[in-house]
């Protein structure tokens, strides 16, 4: 008989090894990637992972505790560069290919990141935070202690703040050090800072020749009020910078062509705030001329998948082909992910695309070949070779769970939405499932907006499922993945057409699933989908339980609030606090406390900063005090990343207040 497979449980969260980063290797026959775990200590860890190509199982090159990430071959193929946490705190090492002991590079007070070398080996460059003064040339790391020691003293220094980007949900609040990028000579072992500007800069590529260094930044005067980030071409021998970018935009994952001769990178300039689809751009490095590739087509460029078990960078693209003929790059389309390729001419054509999620690539020139990161529903994530139109599995992670675990595969739906507009969605069916059984339902609402539920391994998702729910997901409008007009039509209309959809949605199963339970209903979201959790329980009752997860409530107050509120607020409701503030209260569920009939859980990062836990706050006392059922869970030093790179702690006991709130109501 088969051997009957259990229901996922929570605590298996920490048991999903998360791969990322595949570097093939120069020798064209290995490849380097990064696997990230939960320890026994109930901390992230990252190991890298050799492995050949055309055989053999993935072989551990790391072991310490710590986070080892970002490998990258040096061009003869004879060391690894990486990044490791096992001294306290993130710094460049360097390993033999042909075995030997890590040596460390780097002893930055506050750690070296994202290390690339030169085309030629004799160099890398890298990130690295520093102050205005401070002398690259002698850096010197600090124990454990001294570390501790200076956190103790700031904690009890004021906070002096002037300027209007002063705090960030990722980094906290900002202080006078600034990302700066440090050349490093290999055979002189010498440091040298590349740029000094106030401001941050983003490593971006080094051209063939080893001459020019491409980063991104804001260099212009008014760039505290400004959003857009430009790309420059630094030239070493003479230390000129020039601006390729004309200030109006946004630009990023920047690459050399392999003659040097052109440059790609993905762009756009806000022609729809922060809705606004990327663009694939090429520029000539002679006549800075730009050229857009991507005109022909109506879909965002990059990966903008959600989900909660991917850990750690990939490379989405663009990167050219050896021939110089052709980009590849990652594009999100209605709920999947794919390989594609353009050429100059601006044609762009599918290389790899099925129901499920590319994660990253690394490309081949010499065979043309790539190795893709693919997870699906069903399989949290596997690397494998695309070569000739075939897919070749090179790992296989995550087995023994796998063979233990039941998982719900996800049937696709099409709603049809008030206006006539088609809305895709997923339905998950529980564990267990039997036809002539009635089961309670949760809605998922993801955040955003502007994002895309789809073909992916989710494990909360899984998880609900498994407690006996039917799980109903959906891209309502203002999601990714269906073009420019879909993704931009919830803007300024937030409550109505996005929660029209959503509705419509649960409609459609209900009409279509009769083994739902019309009086079991439960609904769910995080940030975006945390607010429009809120405006739900404030306009129907039909609910029988919710979660809000991360939530706004109240836009008067986030627009002051949220390390992104001064703008944001104008970008997606059309208004800042001064210019209507009646309007912004007519958006705020707060407004509608009084009608919410729907028992509440609130769940909240007491350090979220894009989402402050005021907004919880506020939330919690006025329905309190208006006697409704209501409960607020606080997670102490959990930003607004707690679902998907918190404390693993943390996470699972989120994970349990959410399943507990939706046992006992529904």
């Amino acid at each position: 008989m088969p051997k009957v497979k259990r229901a996922l449980a929570v605590e298996d969260l920490t048991k999903i090894a998360m791969y990322s980063d595949p570097q093939i290797a120069p020798n064209e026959d290995t490849y380097a990637f990064v696997s990230a775990t939960v320890n026994d200590d109930n901390e992230y860890q990252s190991q890298l992972f050799l492995q050949k190509i055309n055989g053999g199982e993935p072989k551990q090159w790391t072991f310490t505790n710590a986070k080892n990430s970002h490998p990258r071959f040096s061009p003869d193929g004879k060391k690894l560069v990486f990044q490791s946490t096992r001294s306290g705190l993130s710094q460049l090492w360097i390993v033999p290919t042909n075995g030997g002991e890590a040596q460390q590079l780097t002893f930055f007070k506050n750690g070296a990141v994202n290390p690339e070398w030169s085309k030629d080996g004799k160099y890398l460059v890298f990130t690295a935070s520093l102050k205005e003064n401070d002398d690259v040339g002698n850096q010197h790391e600090q124990t454990k202690e001294e570390r501790q020691k200076e956190k103790e003293q700031q904690a009890k220094e004021p906070i002096v703040i002037d300027r209007l980007k002063h705090k960030s949900d990722a980094h906290g609040f900002h202080d006078d050090k600034r990302a700066q990028l440090v050349l490093y000579d290999v055979e002189k072992a010498t440091f040298t800072q590349l740029t000094v500007n106030d401001t941050d800069h983003g490593f971006e590529d080094i051209s063939p020749d080893g001459n020019l260094i491409l980063f991104s930044a804001n260099l212009d005067d008014d760039a505290d009020y400004a959003l857009t980030n430009d790309l420059f071409m630094l030239n070493l021998a003479t230390k000129d910078v020039t601006k390729l970018t004309d200030g109006n935009g946004s630009y990023g994952n920047a690459r050399f062509s392999p003659s040097g001769d052109k440059i790609a990178c993905f762009g756009h300039e806000y022609a729809y705030s922060g809705a606004t689809l990327n663009e694939l751009y090429v520029f000539d490095v002679a006549t800075k001329e730009r050229t857009c590739l991507s005109s022909k087509v109506d879909m965002q460029l990059g990966d903008v998948m959600v989900g909660d078990s991917r850990m750690g960078y990939s490379t989405e693209g663009p990167v050219w082909s050896l021939a110089e003929d052709k980009l590849f790059f990652i594009g999100s389309d209605h709920g999947t992910t794919g390989l594609y390729q353009a050429d100059l001419k601006g044609n762009i054509e599918v290389l790899y695309k099925d129901n499920n999620h590319v994660f990253g690539f690394s490309y081949n020139g010499v065979d043309n070949t790539f190795i893709l990161g693919i997870s699906t529903p069903t399989n949290p994530c596997n690397f494998y070779q695309w070569k000739n139109t075939e897919l070749t599995q090179l790992t296989n992670a995550n087995a023994e769970l796998l063979e233990e675990v039941s998982l719900s595969e996800p049937e696709t739906i099409t709603i049809t939405a008030e206006d006539g507009s088609e809305i895709q969605g997923w339905l998950l069916h529980p564990y267990d499932f039997k036809e002539d059984k009635k089961y309670p339902f949760v809605l998922e609402i993801h955040g955003g907006p502007h994002a895309m539920y789809g073909q992916t391994f989710f494990h909360e998702l899984q998880l609900l499922a498994a407690k006996g729910y039917v799980v109903l997901y959906t891209n309502p409008r203002g999601s990714h993945g269906y073009g420019q007009e879909f993704v931009n039509a919830c803007r300024e209309n937030y409550g109505n057409g996005d929660y029209t959809d959503l509705m419509s949605a649960v409609d459609y199963a209900l009409e279509n699933y009769d083994f739902i339970d019309n009086d079991r209903l439960g609904v769910t979201g995080g940030s975006y989908g945390g607010f429009m959790t809120n405006w739900i329980v404030g306009h129907t009752n039909r609910f029988k339980a919710a979660v809000t997860q991360r939530s706004i409530c109240n836009w008067l107050s986030f627009y002051g609030v949220s390390d992104i509120g001064y703008f944001f607020t104008e970008w997606e409701l059309g208004k800042n606090l001064l210019d209507d503030p009646a309007k912004l209260w007519d958006f705020s569920p707060l407004k509608y406390a009084e009608n919410v009939e729907t028992p509440l859980l609130i769940v909240h990062g007491e350090q979220d900063l894009r989402c402050p836990i005021e907004q919880g706050e506020q939330l919690f006392i006025t329905l309190k005090h208006l006697k409704k059922e209501v409960a607020f869970v606080r997670f102490p030093g959990a930003n607004h990343e707690l679902s998907r790179s918190g404390n693993p702690e943390m996470r699972i006991a989120r994970l349990n207040h959410i399943c507990g709130w939706f046992e006992k109501y529904l």
